[in-house]
């Protein structure tokens, strides 16, 4: 299959800082990968590169075989990208954030609707929909933003801390409607909840210093873990801290 995402060699700078280091990988639809790293490990500035957001200074982005700097329009009608910050018009309604981002991407204002509802029922967030952004408590804005990268439909969803700061209802139900969308499209999130990544991603890819130091399914690193009788935190921060050691050598 096709990799829906494709990663060769990619590189960013932010002056003479090395944020993302040579990092090639793919991610095929029906997956849902977890990036996990510390607050420096680049993690942010990797789903900004692959969003468009941000440019690469080296190495190549492929969206669904189209090269993503040569093919940004196209590209960018594919995606659907969660800011870890909270992003919509504080001045404008939960509602109305949500469709001008539809009419954005050319969706007529009954599709527009009908999408919007249908997922603002799954997060239980109907009554707020009209209320203004600046009224609304930030766990209902993040799940707003989750819906508003969804209007369109995407083939590609790029989470970056999705479930920050909602509380255990609000994570359950945007973990369900991640997973259900997984198996069809290909997903990426960003976490440091680890239990997490347990619970729902088919992969976990562990970054450290802008470099890639593993890639395995969540269940490989819990079986590295359990013989040494450690959790997945332990798994992580020992990696991360080998991966520390072995930069400063």
């Amino acid at each position: 299959m096709e990799a829906s995402i494709t990663l060769k060699k990619v590189g960013k700078l932010i002056g003479d800082k090395t944020i993302l280091a040579s990092l090639s990988f793919g991610v095929e639809r029906g997956s849902l990968v977890a990036i996990i790293g510390d607050n420096e490990a680049g993690k942010s500035m990797l789903l900004k590169v692959i969003s468009g957001i941000e440019y690469q200074e080296f190495g190549q982005v492929f969206i669904n075989g189209l090269d993503a700097q040569k093919r940004r329009q196209e590209v960018m009608s594919s995606i659907g990208f969660v800011s870890h910050e909270l992003d919509l018009d504080p001045w404008l309604t939960l509602e109305q954030n949500i469709q001008f981002m539809g009419m954005l991407y050319g969706i007529d204002t009954e599709t527009i609707n009908t999408r919007m509802v249908q997922l603002a029922r799954e997060l239980h967030i109907i009554p707020f929909l009209k209320r203004m952004v600046e009224d609304i408590s930030p766990g209902i804005v993040k799940k707003g933003m989750v819906i508003r990268a969804m209007i369109h439909d995407p083939d590609i969803l790029i989470l970056d801390e999705p479930t920050d700061g909602l509380d255990p209802n609000q994570k359950h139900l945007v973990r369900k409607l991640i997973t259900e969308m997984s198996s069809h499209k290909a997903i990426i999130i960003s976490t440091h909840i680890l239990e997490e990544v347990d619970a729902v991603c088919t992969r976990a890819m562990i970054i450290s210093n802008g470099k890639m130091i593993i890639d395995k399914s969540p269940k490989d690193l819990l079986k590295e873990g359990k013989q040494h009788n450690a959790t997945l935190d332990d798994v992580f921060r020992n990696l991360t801290v080998e991966s520390d050691v072995s930069n400063n050598a």
